[in-house]
């Protein structure tokens, strides 16, 4: 049989058994209800996935409304990531393996309900008596064990015992006498005769055709005297919840690894039409290498006028008490970040809302996780994350930041950004100061009508040219997002930004949701010298899109521009720190921290531009001037770092032999004032650190110079400058 191939971008793994073992989603077009047969059954699932969960304070009402999301979701389509993106922490992290436990030691002791847990299957209200009838709304129930140690479920279930209690009663841990394998049973609904468990079994059947590495299998729905029961598989890992309540609140970089794991399993849920609803730590448990999603009591279709639904104070998106939606569930993922690493009364004071930087050090540290934060637990549906690929984009990038900052970079390329424009090794203005020309540019959406012209006319380096073809594409191709959108570019590149700006506001009156329209506008304004306009654009965008660099570049640009050297320092540090490849945030930094009076800081902000890269030749001479222009500075110990920075320039040249004349001067000045020793023994450049060899080596520097001077007179000053330092004779 000829293998099928995962046919989502950037992904080529093999799909096995309706899943790519590469990106772990199922293929583009494949219907998840495809493989349900006309009788509603499916094909056990093999995967080894987990036990259930406890179900505190969870809210189960009727769907009357959808409130849902107006935004556009074309800019959120689904995504294939690399293998090295699947494994836990995405490469970055290193997390110790949770080892499988002995099943039969998760048995508990007391299989009684604590008097905290009872709350009406109903309405949620508190009940104190372990059986009975609700004071609220009358419905009956029972938290007493309806399965005995060795009662035998459906002829070959042989029942253990309790390990655990959930929001329809306790789970219960089995043994498969017909497969040889551990099970767990989980019930549906407290009801008192068969024909209500037949109709709760009926109601949960679409949970069979759910299949995925990251989700707990379901093996079989079964009736059992007056309770209709799930059969999942088991699992003996750790739920993150029992983790978090053992060593309080998690490592940022752990929690992150952990909430990336589990967005795959989202993603498939959200594309086949279900929704999870009730999300938290309790539901979803870490084994070995990899976390995956339990507890399926809550899983609905999204759209289901009639379903139940369930969720948990502190972590329910405000909307999903009327009909919840994809964007509800990463409401309930973000705040599940949030409680993982940080302590706030998130059910209580902070039950809409998030404690501020001020508040809590971990989001003052991390900037951008708190933005990240904000966005996924956004009270407006519409401001939120549209998909779990576009979350979990953004949060792997939100990692990468946060472990680049604590060690090595972490240099990974962006979806929708190239990397800086300061790529010309000629380019010594670009490194002087922040010039609009490096910003990142986006990348062409591969889905726009006039994806193929505009990627042709990118070879176009004229600016008015480009602005007329520009023009006269988008006359041909108005239904063109992208076309306008480099239209408008275009026109702030020669000058014409009010014609810019009337585009701008015209498709952001299209859509108020694409933040590209802020990333132009940011530009414009920047471009106009409106400093404030453009920060509050490329802070837009930044909210929008907390796990890029392009934004916070695009900040510290404005703010150096704009005289706040501290802020564009902070920015600039975070973006070299993430990856040096964007030599301008490397640039950025050294200015600023030159202009704070941090010599050292600002050579080390030069010296993370790799070997490899263009700028390294004006990354080496820009720190050579930059220690040569020290002043009183200028020490003993800058005069080994000079010289390597010197002889690390890879070019011949006047300025060269420049720096070199200046270098050789300063170590003259420093022998003659007995700050450094003469040492013929030591070596400078080549030449033995002595007055008479320094002045020799100086002298011809300098006359090295002259040789490429642009004119006479400056080649008068160079021959003057020799002169002046030539050893002594007496001819």
């Amino acid at each position: 049989m000829t293998a099928i191939t995962c046919q989502r971008p950037n992904c080529s793994g093999a799909i096995v058994d309706g899943i790519c073992e590469d990106c772990g989603r199922p293929p583009v077009g494949k219907s998840l209800l495809s493989s349900v047969t006309s009788s509603g059954t499916v094909a056990a699932n093999t995967a080894s996935v987990a036990t259930a969960s406890t179900r505190t304070g969870t809210q189960a009402t009727s769907a009357s409304s959808r409130t849902g999301s107006r935004r556009a979701t074309s800019r959120s389509s689904t995504r294939g990531s690399s293998s090295r993106r699947q494994t836990l922490g995405g490469g970055l992290v290193s997390l110790p393996p949770q080892a499988s436990q002995d099943p039969l030691k998760l048995l508990m002791a007391n299989p009684e309900v604590p008097e905290r847990k009872r709350r009406c299957p109903s309405c949620d209200v508190k009940v104190n008596r372990t059986k009975g009838f609700c004071p609220e709304c009358g419905s009956e129930y029972n938290f007493m064990p309806s399965l005995q140690a060795g009662d035998l479920v459906n002829g070959k279930f042989e029942v253990k015992g309790p390990i655990a209690f959930g929001g329809f009663g306790l789970i219960y841990l089995s043994w498969d006498n017909g497969l040889g394998r551990w099970v767990v049973l989980k019930g549906l609904l407290n009801a008192k005769d068969e024909a209500s468990a037949q109709a709760a079994v009926a109601e949960r059947q679409f949970l069979a055709a759910v299949k995925h590495p990251k989700i707990v299998g379901i093996y079989d729905f079964i009736n059992h005297g007056g309770e209709g029961f799930i059969v999942m598989e088991y699992v003996g890992g750790r739920t993150i919840d029992s983790m978090w309540k053992e060593r309080g609140t998690l490592p940022v970089e752990e929690a992150i690894a952990y909430v990336l794991g589990i967005l795959p399993a989202f993603s498939y849920l959200h594309s086949h039409g279900f929704v999870y609803c009730d999300f938290k730590p309790d539901n979803f448990m870490l084994e070995d290498d990899d976390v995956k999603l339990i507890d399926m009591g809550g899983v609905r279709r999204i759209d289901d006028p009639n379903g139940d639904i369930f969720g948990t104070k502190g972590y329910m998106a405000p909307e999903a008490s009327d009909d919840p939606v994809a964007v509800s569930d990463l409401f309930t993922i973000g705040r599940t970040l949030a409680v993982l690493v940080m302590q706030f009364k998130y059910q209580t004071t902070f039950e809409n809302s998030l404690p501020t930087p001020a508040e809590q050090p971990i989001l003052a540290e991390h900037d951008a996780l708190y933005r990240f934060l904000l966005r996924a637990t956004h009270q407006d549906p519409d401001q939120r994350f549209q998909s779990a690929d576009e979350m979990a984009d953004q949060l792997y990038g939100v990692l990468r930041e946060i472990v680049a900052l604590k060690g090595d970079p972490k240099p990974a390329e962006s979806r929708v950004f190239t990397s800086d424009n300061l790529l010309d090794a000629d380019d010594e203005e670009g490194t002087q100061m922040p010039l609009l020309r490096l910003l990142p540019t986006l990348k062409v959406d591969a889905n726009d009508p006039a994806a193929n012209e505009l990627l042709r006319l990118a070879a176009v380096i004229d600016p008015v040219k480009r602005a007329k073809a520009l023009h006269q594409l988008v006359s041909k191709m108005k239904q063109s997002v992208e076309a306008r959108l480099r239209q408008a570019d275009a026109l702030v590149i020669v000058g014409d930004v009010n014609s810019a700006i009337k585009i701008l506001q015209q498709l952001e009156q299209e859509d108020p949701f694409d933040w590209r329209v802020s990333w132009y506008r940011g530009k414009a304004a920047f471009a106009s010298g409106q400093y404030t306009e453009a920060s509050t654009a490329f802070d837009k965008v930044y909210f929008e899109m907390p796990g890029e660099a392009a934004p916070k570049l695009a900040m510290g640009f404005v703010a150096e521009a704009a005289g706040n050297v501290d802020n564009a320092l902070r920015l600039y540090q975070r973006v070299a720190r993430l990856d040096p490849s964007y030599t301008t945030a490397c640039f950025g930094l050294a200015r600023c921290m030159r202009a704070k009076g941090n010599l050292a800081e600002a050579v080390t902000a030069l010296g993370a531009v790799s070997p490899s890269h263009s700028m390294y030749t004006q990354a080496k001479i820009a720190a050579a001037r930059l220690m040569l222009s020290s002043g009183a500075q200028f020490n003993d110990q800058l005069l080994d770092q000079t010289a390597a920075a010197i002889e690390a320039i890879s070019v011949d040249g006047g300025l060269v032999h420049q720096l070199a004349a200046r270098l050789l001067s300063q170590a003259l000045t420093l022998v003659n004032r007995g700050v450094t020793k003469e040492d013929g023994k030591r070596k400078l450049l080549g030449h033995p650190l002595s007055i008479g060899s320094l002045r020799a080596a100086a002298e011809q520097e300098y006359r090295q110079a002259g040789r490429f001077a642009q004119s006479a007179e400056e080649k008068t000053q160079w021959i003057d400058l020799a002169n002046r330092v030539r050893p002594r004779t007496l001819f």
